[in-house]
């Protein structure tokens, strides 16, 4: 298990479990981001991160993406 910021660009990784406050996760649900759903890093910007999620792009900060993990 590792956090989805640091994880293999271009690899179809599955949702573990998402951590930091009812507010943090509440938003990445809403986004997709659910125990179970595949994702991948797309490509990292600047620190940020762009990923594959249920046919749709997100961008991500680092910090949100660290409470991924996958």
């Amino acid at each position: 298990m590792m956090p989805l910021g640091i994880a293999e660009r271009e690899v179809e990784h599955t949702i573990i479990k998402i951590g930091g406050g009812e507010k943090t996760k509440s938003h990445l649900e809403n986004l997709g981001f659910v125990q179970g759903s595949k994702v991948s890093v797309v490509n990292e910007l600047s620190g940020n991160l762009i990923v594959n999620i249920k046919d749709s792009r997100i961008a991500l900060d680092k910090e949100l993406a660290m409470k991924i993990m996958v």
